[in-house]
Order: C-alpha cells, then structure tokens, then sequence
C-alpha cells in the first residue's frame, strides 16, 4: 500500500458565451471574444473547428434565443479560474425530453480530469431539469478519451451512426433519473 494521495477530482464552473462573445469567436476575434464573456479564453476557442461550432451556435441562438441556456458555455477552472475548455448542451431538450451534451478540453489542459468535471456538471444540470428525460452523448469511434471519459457516468450504447467524412460514432444514452456524479 502506497501514501499516495489521491487528487481531489477538478471543479470547473461555467460562464455564458452569448450570441455577441459566440459570433465575435466565430469571427476569429479573440479578444473581442473574451471581453464580452468576461474571461480569458484560450486560443483554442478561435481554431478553425472551434469557429465553425461558435458560428452555428450563435445562429441556433440568433433563431431562437430561449435556448441560450442550454449552449455552449466556457469552462473555468475552480479555483484558480483558468479556462479549460467549454461544455454544453446542443440545445434545450426535444419533444422527448432527450438533451446532447458537447464539451472540448484545451488541448494543453487535457488528461487532468477537466472534461469529467465538466460532464459531471452538465449531467447534474440536465438531471435538476424536470423537462429532461434523457441525456445522450456522441462520441466518435476513434475518441478513446471522451470514451473513457463517459465511463462511470452510467451511460449505455444505444447505437451508432456516420457518414464517409466524419466516420463512426457510437451514441449514448443515460436516463435523467439514473444520473449519479460519476
């Protein structure tokens, strides 16, 4: 037996990107980016896959603004305030109660436990709503870290589907009632 200390899991809270910090991203500006949100965001939020997803996010909120709430928002680490990436919804739950959860990790902040507490967070937030029935995740088949990242989160495979340019992904699902903190 080792006197190792076991890590305190990482705690993250969450900051809006409204539509103006989302389209200022989509855009590229950065510093326009991070004075709206009110953090410093990473350069990661300005990548060419990053500005495409902030682009169709700030349009999804454009079309319908009551689903801010739900989008992407940036991470910030607790307590040191650093932001690690950023989580969330692909927008309000469907008529059948089923939310998808999304979320990046910086890249230079990745393995250290971010995306769990973030999923963790997410997960808690989807549970506490009483319109959510399901939350659903989907993982490309080649992600070993967001696979192993869903595990002990009670998450099962309920199928999978893709396309020639994005390949395989495999879809989860967790019952809302069933959510535990993972």
């Amino acid at each position: 037996m080792t006197n190792e200390l076991v890590p305190e899991p990482k705690r993250v809270r969450f900051v809006e990107l409204n539509a103006e910090a989302l389209r200022a991203l989509a855009d590229g500006d950065l510093a326009r980016g991070s004075a709206v949100a009110g953090v410093a965001l990473d350069e990661h939020f300005v990548g060419d896959r990053a500005r495409h997803i902030f682009g169709y996010r700030a349009d999804q909120l454009a079309g319908d603004p009551s689903a801010g709430p739900w989008l992407t928002r940036a991470a910030v680490s607790e307590p040191d305030g650093t932001v690690v990436g950023d989580a969330g919804f692909h927008g309000p739950p469907d008529a059948d109660g089923v939310v998808e959860v999304g979320y990046s990790v910086v890249p230079r902040h990745r393995r250290q436990g971010y995306a769990r507490a973030m999923l963790r967070a997410l997960l808690v937030r989807a549970a506490a709503e009483p319109g959510v029935r399901t939350v659903r995740a989907t993982i490309g088949s080649d992600n070993a870290a967001s696979l192993a990242t869903i595990g002990g989160f009670g998450f099962t495979r309920v199928g999978e589907r893709g396309n020639e340019q994005d390949g395989i992904a495999y879809v989860f699902e967790v019952p809302a009632d069933a959510i535990t903190s993972g």
